[in-house]
């Protein structure tokens, strides 16, 4: 089942930053947090997947400035999405339904577009979900999907 973040569910989003971004956390000068980090300003939402009390999975967007731009900052304007589920609840359709829940939200809060940052071997999932490469640097590949 899915239901909406809320700001009590900052911590699991914290813990599930280390599922969505483990290919990127050898490197201790990318400010992750910033993914999670006073949750519930203008422009963050998500979805979180559970069964019973347990959540397993979610994906969340959050705007960016430009003075400060997350990993596939594409403009102001445009919400960047972070989705991860726990590695035991994998391979069971959860990541693609948590990404058309979050792609839903955001065409209802009126976004035109949304991206994310994604490595290249992954991009197939994204572009099953109607993200298509906008541009590839530094060994990541930043995507956008049309809303």
């Amino acid at each position: 089942m899915l239901r909406p973040v809320d700001r009590q569910d900052n911590r699991f989003l914290r813990d599930m930053l280390r599922h969505a971004y483990h290919w990127r956390l050898g490197d201790p000068d990318l400010p992750v947090y910033r993914y999670v980090k006073n949750w519930g300003r203008r422009g963050d939402a998500g979805v979180i997947a559970f069964a019973g009390p347990n959540a397993y999975g979610a994906a969340w967007y959050r705007l960016f400035p430009a003075s400060a731009p997350g990993f596939g900052f594409v403009d102001e304007e445009t919400p960047e999405v972070t989705i991860a589920v726990v590695p035991s609840q994998r391979g069971h359709g959860t990541g693609g339904e948590l990404l058309e829940a979050l792609l839903e939200l955001a065409r209802a809060e009126g976004f035109s577009r949304i991206s994310l940052s994604a490595e290249p071997g992954q991009t197939g999932f994204y572009e099953k979900h109607g993200f298509r490469e906008h541009r590839r640097e530094d060994g990541t590949v930043t995507m956008v999907a049309d809303l």
